[in-house]
C-alpha cells in the first residue's frame, strides 16, 4: 500500500520537471528565434545586416551571464528552505520576463530604449532559468529508485525538445498564416504572449510538488549549510570546475545547431525560414530519440560513460558541419542537423543524472545549478557570435572545428571526474 502511495507523487514530480523545464525551454528559445529572425532590424536599425545579426546574437548570450547568479541566488535557497518553492519563483521570474518583451518599443519608435530594455528582460530570463534547472533534475533524480537515476534524471531535459518544438513550431505557423510585414510588425509579439498561458500552466503542475526525501534526509542530519557556494568553493571545487567543463559540449552543439544554422541558412543560403524551421522541427526529434536512448544507456553502463561517448560522436559531427552545410543541398543539411541534434541527446540527456552526483545533498541544488550554468557561459553564450566571425573571416569549415574544440575540452574534463561518477544520492 505504502508503494502504490508513493507512485502517484513521484509521477507528479517527474511531470513537473518535465513541464516546468518545457515552458522555461519555450521562453528561452522563443527569444533565440525571435533573435535570428526579427531582433535585429527591429531593435539595431541603425547598424548594417551583419552588425544587427551580431548584436542580436550578443543580446541571446547576455542570458547566459545572468544563469549563474540565478543558479548562485536560487541555489542558495533551494539547499536551506527546499526545492519546491524555490523552483516556482524560478518560474515567476522567468514568465514574467518574457511575457514583457511582447509589449517593447522597436528601434523606429523609441531608439536605443527598445534595445536597452530588451536586455534587461534577456537578463531576466537567464536568471530565471538559472535556478530552473538544477531544481528540476533534483526532484527527477532525488525521487528515483536505485538503477533508473539517469531515465528519472533525462525527464528535465526532454523539456528541451518540448520547449523547442512549441516555440520553433509556432514561428512557423506565423511565418505562413501572416505576411513577412505583418510578421515583423506585430507577429513576432505572439508567442511572447502566449508564454503567460503556459507560465499558468507550470506553477499550477508545481505548486503540488512535496519536497525530496533526499532533502528532509540532509536537513534532519544537520542545519542547512549558511552559504551554500561558499561550502561548495571550499570543499568541493574539484568537482564542481570538472563539471563545468563536462558540459560546456551540449551548450555548443545545441546553439550551433539550432540559433546559428537558422541564421545562417536564411541569410547566406536563402532558404526560406518557413522551410528552414520545418527541417529543424524535424531535427529536434533525433535530439528527444538521443536523450531517451542516452537516459537508458546511461543506466546501464553510466552518466559519464554515456558523456564521453557523446563527446567522441561530436568531435566527428564538428568535422561534417562545413563540409555538409556548404554543400546548400537542403537533405545533407537535414542529415547535419539530425545527426548534429542526435549527438546532443548523448552530451545533455545524462547531465541530470552525473551533474547531481557530484555533491551531498547539502550543496547539490547549488552546486549542479552552477555547473549547468557556468557551463553555459563558456560552451554558449559566445557561440553564436563568435560562429557568425569565424565563418565571415575563416569560413563555414572553422565553425565545425570550433564545435570539435569544444566536444575536446569536455572529454577532457570527463577523464578528470572519474573518481565522482558513482557518488550516492
Amino acid at each position: 500500500m505504502a508503494d502504490s502511495e508513493a507512485r502517484p507523487s513521484t509521477r507528479r514530480i517527474l511531470l513537473a520537471s518535465l513541464t516546468g523545464t518545457s515552458v522555461e525551454f519555450y521562453d528561452f528559445y522563443i527569444f533565440a528565434t525571435a533573435a535570428s529572425l526579427v531582433f535585429g532590424p527591429l531593435f539595431f536599425g541603425g547598424f548594417a545586416h551583419q552588425t544587427q545579426l551580431i548584436w542580436s546574437y550578443t543580446l541571446l548570450g547576455l542570458a547566459f551571464l545572468s544563469r549563474p547568479l540565478g543558479a548562485w541566488a536560487f541555489g542558495h535557497f533551494g539547499d536551506r528552505i527546499g526545492r519546491k518553492s524555490t523552483l516556482v519563483a524560478s518560474l515567476m521570474v522567468m514568465g514574467l520576463s518574457t511575457l514583457l518583451i511582447a509589449f517593447l518599443p522597436s528601434y523606429e519608435t523609441a531608439g536605443w530604449l527598445g534595445a536597452f530594455l530588451l536586455a534587461l528582460l534577456r537578463f531576466g530570463q537567464g536568471f530565471g532559468l538559472g535556478g530552473e534547472w538544477g531544481g528540476a533534475a533534483l526532484l527527477a533524480v532525488e525521487n528515483a529508485p536505485p538503477g533508473k537515476r539517469a531515465r528519472y534524471g533525462m525527464f528535465p531535459q526532454l523539456g528541451a525538445p518540448v520547449g523547442f518544438i512549441a516555440a520553433n513550431g509556432l514561428f512557423m505557423l506565423l511565418g505562413l498564416a501572416m505576411t513577412q510585414q505583418q510578421f515583423m510588425e506585430w507577429g513576432w509579439r505572439l508567442p511572447f504572449l502566449g508564454s503567460a498561458v503556459l507560465v499558468g500552466v507550470g506553477l499550477w503542475v508545481r505548486l503540488k510538488l512535496t519536497e525530496t526525501a533526499a532533502f528532509k534526509a540532509a536537513m534532519a542530519e544537520a542545519e542547512p549549510a549558511k552559504v551554500p557556494i561558499a561550502e561548495l568553493f571550499r570543499d568541493h571545487l574539484v568537482p564542481t570546475i570538472a563539471g563545468t567543463f563536462a558540459a560546456i559540449a551540449c551548450f555548443a552543439t545545441y546553439y550551433l545547431a539550432t540559433a546559428f544554422a537558422l541564421g545562417y541558412a536564411t541569410s547566406n543560403l536563402g532558404i526560406a525560414k518557413e522551410t528552414f524551421l520545418g527541417v529543424q522541427l524535424v531535427a529536434i526529434l533525433f535530439m528527444a530519440g538521443g536523450i531517451l536512448l542516452a537516459g537508458w544507456w546511461a543506466d546501464m553502463r553510466s552518466p559519464r560513460y554515456v558523456l564521453i561517448a557523446g563527446c567522441v560522436g561530436t568531435i566527428a559531427t564538428g568535422l561534417l558541419m562545413g563540409p555538409m552545410l556548404l554543400s546548400a543541398d537542403l537533405t545533407i543539411i537535414a542529415l547535419w542537423l539530425m545527426l548534429a541534434l542526435f549527438m546532443m541527446g548523448f552530451v545533455y540527456g545524462p547531465l541530470g543524472a552525473f551533474l547531481p552526483s557530484l555533491f551531498p545533498p547539502r550543496v547539490r541544488y547549488t552546486g549542479a545549478s552552477m555547473t549547468f550554468n557556468i557551463a553555459g557561459i563558456l560552451g554558449a553564450a559566445p557561440v553564436p557570435a563568435v560562429a557568425q566571425y569565424l565563418t565571415d573571416h575563416g569560413g563555414l569549415g572553422y565553425v565545425g572545428y570550433y564545435l570539435s574544440g569544444s566536444a575536446m575540452v569536455s572529454l577532457a574534463a570527463l577523464w578528470w571526474t572519474r573518481h565522482h561518477d558513482a557518488k550516492a544520492y
